[in-house]
């Protein structure tokens, strides 16, 4: 069973079968030469095909509505990290491990092919629309052997990724939640008053850094008649509020920022801090495949309603004292 790259959660990948998968690629002549360090890209493709999938996700009725965003950003970001860190070998792989790659191979053309064959595989639609871009992503690097043995590189990871994550449940149809009137049944909540809560069958997607679903879960709340339960509940009521007077600017800032499709705040995060320490396309493969895990394990202990798939956590769906908790998607 092989451990993953250096992300915040040192856990087991995906599934307790699934372990890094050794690829070979044939070696050119070129192979022998000393490697070069790969300096940062005019056009960051890690940052381009980020972007990319940013616009996708953003475009009304493009993203299935029973599947979170989440799983299309960490798969993207597995494959590009793999196919780069291929030829880069400066962390541990994530899944799939590609023999004999060589050191001069193009890590710009593998981040680009990695990145289109994943996006068309999970929006075929959009296919015009990301064969043109892979076409100016490649049109940055290059002709030759280099070049070509990179978009190689990168079809082969995406090809696995892609096979490895086919059969993760993420395709299976939502739990349709009864509302109960007991004290402590969970009831639909604002603004959107959802007739049913989204992803109720999240929890029984296969994770993608932790061993299992529940791994992390929280424990259940105080009970309904406990003063604990009575200053948390009045908290909430004064400081969330709308156009609440108890809560101070922060407050009322972080509020708003995490009632937002987090995942895309947190994306273009990391595309900011990309451009402004100019990393290399190694150095950006590396943080974007470390980043969601990150805010995944934040997100998923402060929120249950935005659920992350990186965490795939348990939470949502779960029984626990106060009976099934689901989660409202926004």
């Amino acid at each position: 069973m092989g451990r993953v790259l250096v992300l915040p959660i040192s856990v087991v990948v995906l599934l307790t079968s699934c372990s890094s998968t050794p690829t070979d690629v044939p070696s050119p002549a070129y192979e022998r030469r000393p490697p070069a360090p790969a300096a940062a890209s005019s056009v960051n493709p890690v940052v381009q095909w980020n972007r990319t999938l940013l616009e996708i996700v953003r475009t009304p009725g493009v993203q299935p509505v029973t599947v979170h965003p989440t799983r299309s950003f960490a798969i993207l970001h597995a494959a590009i990290y793999d196919a780069v860190n291929a030829i880069d070998r400066t962390h541990t792989p994530y899944l799939v491990q590609v023999r004999r790659a060589p050191r001069a191979t193009s890590q710009d053309a593998a981040a680009a092919a990695a990145a289109h064959d994943v996006l068309v595989a999970l929006y075929p639609s959009l296919r015009a629309r990301l064969d043109a871009q892979l076409q100016q992503s490649l049109a940055q690097v290059p002709d030759g052997a280099h070049k070509t043995a990179g978009v190689r590189i990168g079809q082969t990871v995406a090809d696995r990724i892609l096979a490895l994550r086919s059969s993760d449940r993420a395709d299976a149809q939502p739990i349709p939640y009864v509302f109960g009137a007991a004290p402590g049944d969970y009831q639909s909540t604002p603004p959107n008053f959802p007739a049913q809560p989204q992803f109720t069958h999240w929890s029984g997607v296969a994770p993608f850094t932790l061993e299992r679903a529940s791994q992390f879960r929280s424990g259940p709340p105080p009970a309904l008649t406990g003063d604990a339960y009575s200053a948390a509940f009045n908290e909430v009521k004064s400081l969330g509020i709308a156009n609440s007077t108890a809560a101070s600017a922060d407050q009322a800032l972080t509020g708003r920022f995490w009632n937002g499709a987090i995942q895309n705040y947190w994306n273009e995060i990391a595309q900011t801090a990309s451009a402004a320490h100019h990393l290399t396309t190694a150095q950006s493969a590396h943080l974007f495949a470390a980043e969601p895990d990150a805010r995944g394990r934040r997100h998923r202990l402060l929120r249950c309603e935005v659920h992350l798939q990186l965490l795939a956590a348990g939470q949502c769906g779960s029984t626990g004292r106060h009976g099934r908790q689901p989660c409202d998607g926004r």
